[in-house]
């Protein structure tokens, strides 16, 4: 979040440098941000047309739990994948202390109804050097997180599955209104 708080533009894009996640598609999250019809724009893999290439199937099973657990409390397919693109100053208000790849989970959770999200597809590639940060602690440290804002939710008399089910239509009409459709 250092990065964030350094930056001087509007907008923050967040990727891997590695390139696993397509430069090609950075228009792509941008384009609804400068039209003014969402607050955060994130690459998915799991939603219709997005992929894994290359992944073996250990790695898939993986990813797609975490994404699963995410889902109730975002509404979103893939909110773990890191390539996202967020206002600066919506982002520094949501989550200002969280790191990693649970940043758009921790906007997401606070952010609630109030923010307009919009999941695009992508295929994510296997990085061609570097060395992945997913470890045991890391997924640890994300569970526990999972459960104190599952928990908040449940206290506040929230269901999460009502802000699941309002993303889920949203990005549902936005991939039935997408060209070549």
């Amino acid at each position: 979040m250092s990065g964030a708080r350094a930056a001087r533009g509007e907008i923050l894009l967040v990727m891997d440098a590695d390139l696993s996640h397509p430069p090609e598609q950075i228009k792509d999250l941008l384009a609804p941000l400068f039209a003014g019809s969402a607050d955060l724009v994130v690459g998915s893999r799991y939603v219709k047309g997005g992929s894994t290439p290359g992944w073996p199937m250990w790695r898939r099973i993986m990813s797609r739990a975490g994404a699963g657990l995410a889902y109730p409390l975002t509404g979103l397919h893939d909110s773990m994948c890191g390539f996202f693109a967020i206002g600066r100053s919506r982002l520094l208000e949501l989550a200002p202390h969280t790191s990693g790849f649970k940043i758009v989970f921790e906007t997401i959770v606070r952010g609630g109804d109030t923010l307009r999200v919009q999941e695009i597809p992508i295929a994510f590639r296997d990085r061609a050097r570097g060395k992945s940060k997913m470890s045991f602690s890391v997924a640890l440290r994300f569970f526990l997180r999972w459960l104190r804002a599952m928990f908040q939710y449940v206290a506040r008399g929230a269901r999460p599955s009502g802000n699941a089910a309002k993303l889920a239509r949203t990005t549902e009409a936005l991939h039935q209104e997408a060209p070549g459709k």
